[in-house]
């Protein structure tokens, strides 16, 4: 398994490694005006030792914001916060990109005080965490082809601000059933304008805000994410044959941008369009494989020596254990993530999981 931890040139930005820590919400930004703390920089600090770090889900503005206590990046107070993270996560010869999510209609007026938005007025099925218990889910206002302009525009503004923060680039979160994936899924986005209606016209805002992104802070610096077929926060993407056209015209459209990177989450099944969109990916592919009910482990380190991705993105290996790296290379053993401690709460769950060493 030695390419794995071999060093690696993601876009001028030399990795030390193919292994990525993939972005999980932990809920834990406590500081004034939902910013980051001194313990989520001991977090990601701990973390260092991926080639690269893509942070929790950050929100580009208030009404982008979908659970409490996430962190965001529209205010100085916020940039300053941030900037803690990275000194700490580059003090320790880290990688660090911020991943920017907007949830649009998965949100709660409980806390922003409005109607969260979406590319149309569709309620989505379900329930949502507030500090007052489990809420439904409200219906969306539908954005203006003005706001969704200026949506666009707060994604640039966040870019901007993260790169101010110190980090190495960002990532645009277009899965697990947010923004961007509303406007990407036919359930979602029931629009006949320019937005909505056809596969290309559902994949024009990813594309559009992913232009803005990389004309505003270099393709080299923005990576995007995806997740075909994710029914995650009631995404119907049931018809394969409109999901492949979907994300077909949706990478066609990024392919010729030259990002930073492309990560795919993959859905169960999916893996014969993993290999297509690789195939059609220009640059870095970073892949978030499907493994069952299992996290991803050590033996999915076979999918960047046979070349499937690039790079492979860990999540709850990488919640429980802060050397993942180091436990990899070796085979083990690996700590067992706490699901109970996964959201909000204090260091425990968080800054405690032992080392080897």
């Amino acid at each position: 398994m030695s390419t794995a931890f071999q060093s690696y040139d993601l876009g001028g930005t030399r990795l030390s490694n193919r292994i990525v820590m993939a972005p999980m919400t932990r809920s834990r930004a406590y500081g004034p005006g939902e910013s980051a703390t001194d313990l989520m920089a001991e977090y990601y600090a701990q973390r260092a030792s991926a080639g690269l770090i893509v942070t929790e889900g950050t929100q580009p503005s208030p009404i982008g914001q979908g659970y409490p206590d996430t962190p965001g990046i529209h205010s100085a107070e916020q940039v300053a916060a941030w900037k803690k993270v990275t000194d700490a996560v580059h003090a320790k010869s880290g990688v660090i990109f911020l991943q920017i999510m907007h949830t649009g209609r998965v949100g709660h007026s409980s806390w922003t005080g409005v109607q969260p938005v979406g590319p149309s007025a569709v309620q989505a099925k379900g329930q949502i965490y507030t500090h007052d218990g489990l809420k439904d889910f409200e219906v969306p206002q539908e954005l203006t082809d003005a706001e969704v302009e200026a949506t666009i525009a707060d994604y640039v503004s966040a870019s901007r601000n993260a790169i101010e923060a110190g980090f190495d680039g960002v990532e645009l979160h277009g899965a697990n059933g947010y923004l961007i994936h509303q406007f990407l899924a036919p359930n979602s986005n029931t629009r006949t304008d320019r937005w909505g209606g056809s596969p290309e016209a559902r994949a024009r805002f990813a594309v559009e805000t992913a232009k803005a992104v990389a004309d505003a802070i270099g393709a080299d610096r923005t990576g995007f994410r995806m997740s075909p077929g994710n029914p995650f926060n009631d995404i119907d993407e049931s018809d394969r044959a409109d999901v492949e056209a979907t994300y077909t015209a949706l990478v066609d459209g990024l392919a010729p941008l030259n990002l930073a990177y492309l990560h795919q989450m993959e859905a169960p099944g999916y893996r014969d369009f993993t290999t297509q969109a690789r195939k059609a990916w220009p640059t870095t592919f970073i892949l978030n494989p499907f493994t069952g009910q299992e996290p991803t482990g050590h033996k999915e380190l076979d999918l960047i020596e046979d070349g499937t991705a690039d790079l492979l993105a860990y999540g709850g290996l990488f919640l429980a254990n802060p050397d993942l790296p180091k436990r990899l290379a070796v085979g083990g053993p690996f700590n067992t993530p706490d699901r109970a401690t996964s959201f909000g709460g204090d260091h425990t769950g968080y800054t405690d999981y032992p080392t080897l060493d």
